[in-house]
């Protein structure tokens, strides 16, 4: 029986030295934490101590990931030949009327839509002609409604989205009834950040669309965030299939 005691107390004793593990959210070391995908900061398991231990486009506050706020709300705070494109500063579109599509304007970096009006086809752009006064797409029918991509955590639209959309923009014009613009996002972040990115995705459609003449009243926007995949597998080609807006018509 004394023996038994004797054990009993040393294994009390070296409990009470070397301290058990503390309960989550308590911690004494980032090991602690990790189940949970956190981090130990000043004996509590957190989501983040810096921005290092926030994925890419977030940063750490409060100890919280959050998105890193825009780089810029208006095109003064880019400097000269840039401009401001959903909260990021981008290379303007045009510098000339010469690089605009379809005879449009350069007007502070940015391509504005001709006026549609005409006396003969010849006043039109190409692949236009003149009906009742108004240039339209001869074939609206032909035009192409495959969804617009996009960038990793990116909300502006590529060179090739803004060619695409150029073209797009005589196609809707061309037509009647409204079009519903819907922004996705892949997997990967939070889904109320997907939600907030797939909604931004749509509004720089519908706000490039308006800037080339197409009416805002025309143009409806929602964002799914990732719950309507086109491609369901978790690799960079699946993923890159998922980053589109889609055009309802």
């Amino acid at each position: 029986m004394r023996r038994i005691s004797m054990v009993a107390g040393f294994a009390l004793a070296v409990a009470v030295l070397t301290g058990c593990p503390k309960a989550y959210p308590n911690c004494d070391k980032d090991e602690q934490c990790q189940e949970k995908g956190e981090v130990c900061v000043q004996g509590q398991c957190q989501e983040c101590a810096t921005d290092a231990n926030c994925k890419e486009g977030f940063t750490c506050q409060a100890n919280k990931c959050v998105p890193k706020p825009p780089e810029c709300t208006t095109d003064t705070q880019c400097g000269a030949g840039r401009i401001c494109e959903v909260g990021k500063c981008a290379d303007a579109q045009c510098k000339a009327d010469s690089q605009c599509p379809s005879g449009g304007k350069c007007e502070r970096g940015r391509c504005q839509a001709p006026s549609d009006t005409c006396s003969s086809s010849s006043d039109c752009g190409e692949g236009q002609e003149c009906k009742s006064g108004k240039c339209v797409t001869a074939q609206a029918d032909a035009c192409n409604w495959e969804p617009v991509g996009f960038g990793f955590n990116e909300a502006s639209l590529s060179s090739e989205a803004q060619s695409r959309l150029s073209a797009l923009a005589d196609c809707i014009k061309a037509s009647s009834g409204r079009i519903t613009l819907q922004g996705h996002a892949d997997e990967r972040g939070t889904e109320e950040y997907n939600l907030q990115l797939s909604n931004s995705r749509a509004s720089a459609v519908k706000r490039y669309l308006t800037t080339l003449g197409v009416p805002a009243n025309r143009l409806a926007t929602v964002g799914y965030g990732e719950t309507r995949p086109l491609n369901s597998a978790s690799d960079e080609e699946a993923w890159a299939q998922n980053r589109r807006v889609e055009f309802q018509r």
